[in-house]
């Protein structure tokens, strides 16, 4: 398995097949659910195959326990979308540490320029960790997402590669 970056208590490394259940089984958790636009299998499997789009997995590394997961977008250009932070393991700060090793890894492994990241206007959890990882806060896309019947807002963060080696 590739292994992207390691931090303290995680490593991040490329989703394989033998990802996918657990990938497949996190989306359709309701509690993550309601904060994503869930992927098909058939979508995932792709991923796995693809340069300009990515499955990542956190897992622990005392244990080599699956803790999240991630996927990245537009790997092909300078700009590179995060979506899908979903973490399994909540309420003990993996979640803030595996986005702060992703950060840290599209800016100084993978040299990227912006990298950007949407989530709806009313998820609170997700909306403090962005800015208080560093995302600005760019713009709302207001009814952009149509869920159950209603149309949802997202509000867009993003982060420049000097903003983050200023931090």
């Amino acid at each position: 398995m590739k292994e992207l970056i390691t931090g303290e208590r995680l490593r991040l490394r490329r989703a394989v097949l033998d990802d996918l259940d657990y990938i497949m089984k996190l989306q359709a958790v309701p509690e993550n659910r309601k904060f994503i636009v869930p992927f098909s299998e058939d979508y995932h499997r792709k991923i796995f195959t693809c340069v300009d789009k990515m499955d990542v997995i956190a897992e622990e590394i005392s244990t080599g326990e699956r803790v999240g997961y991630f996927m990245l977008r537009e790997l092909n250009t300078p700009c590179a979308e995060f979506t899908h932070v979903i973490i399994d393991k909540k309420g003990v700060g993996y979640g803030r540490e595996s986005l702060n090793l992703l950060i840290k890894w599209t800016f100084e492994t993978k040299c990227f320029h912006r990298i950007w990241i949407d989530c709806k206007d009313y998820n609170s959890v997700a909306l403090h960790l962005y800015e208080s990882s560093g995302f600005v806060r760019e713009g709302l896309l207001r009814e952009i997402i149509l869920t159950n019947g209603v149309y949802e807002n997202l509000i867009v963060f993003g982060m420049l590669d000097r903003e983050y080696f200023a931090r």
